[in-house]
């Protein structure tokens, strides 16, 4: 397992164009301008938070999980990581992390993966996947400069603050999380982008001990 890369910013809270506590299970989308600073706080430790980035002007340009790691050629993510879109752009950089390290592998929990993962009868608990749909469609005609996004659009996403191991033969386990109250990771946006993000509500696995809890975004501008 790679060690932990920490880094800190110097950004203040009070300083926050935009600020939000966003609830466990709910969904978030946003539009962050070039040049601005985007960070995600785990409130209470090992909260997954599934998100995904787009181009705003041209949503088919997305993150790219394939890209990003043979660029970096890491399959975790922490700060320095320069997050790669399918079309070769530069996304975002992380520019503080205070958590270390963060999965681009394990992908988005569903109805199918509920119900493969667990047991039949979790099929219908919430997931990621229906809050990334239901955020989505609530988006539709907004007028705040967002992508127009669909279920095609989503891909395989970033997991913050989630510790998926990966064995010596390529196998991969949801495991007890590496973060804890107050850390962080924060993002510089080098194009404008579109966040989108599902605050997991999953109560079947570890890595949030069976607890999803709240998350808080911040938006600053450039300095």
């Amino acid at each position: 397992m790679p060690t932990l890369n920490y880094v800190e910013s110097p950004r203040m809270p009070e300083n926050a164009v935009h600020d939000e506590v966003l609830e466990a299970g709910l969904g978030w989308i946003h539009p962050l301008k070039r040049g601005q600073y985007f960070r995600i706080l785990d409130l209470e430790g090992n909260q997954a938070v599934d998100t995904l980035f787009y181009s705003t002007a041209d949503p088919a340009d997305r993150y790219s999980a394939v890209d990003t790691i043979r660029r970096q050629g890491n399959i975790f993510l922490t700060a320095g990581t320069t997050l790669i879109s399918q079309d070769g752009h530069e996304l975002l950089r992380i520019v503080a992390d205070t958590c270390g390290r963060h999965d681009t592998l394990g992908g988005a929990c569903s109805a199918e993966s509920n119900t493969v993962r667990y047991a039949l009868g979790k099929k219908h608990m919430h997931s990621c996947r229906d809050s990334f749909l239901l955020t989505l469609a609530e988006s539709h005609g907004r007028d705040e400069g967002l992508a127009p996004l669909g279920k095609r659009d989503l891909t395989a996403n970033i997991n913050f603050f989630m510790n998926v191991p990966v064995d010596a033969e390529g196998r991969l386990s949801f495991a007890d999380g590496v973060s804890s109250p107050g850390k962080y990771v924060e993002l510089l946006a080098l194009m404008d982008v579109t966040v989108l993000i599902s605050n997991c509500p999953q109560l079947n696995n570890p890595c949030n001990a069976y607890n999803p809890t709240p998350i808080r975004l911040s938006v600053w501008d450039p300095d």
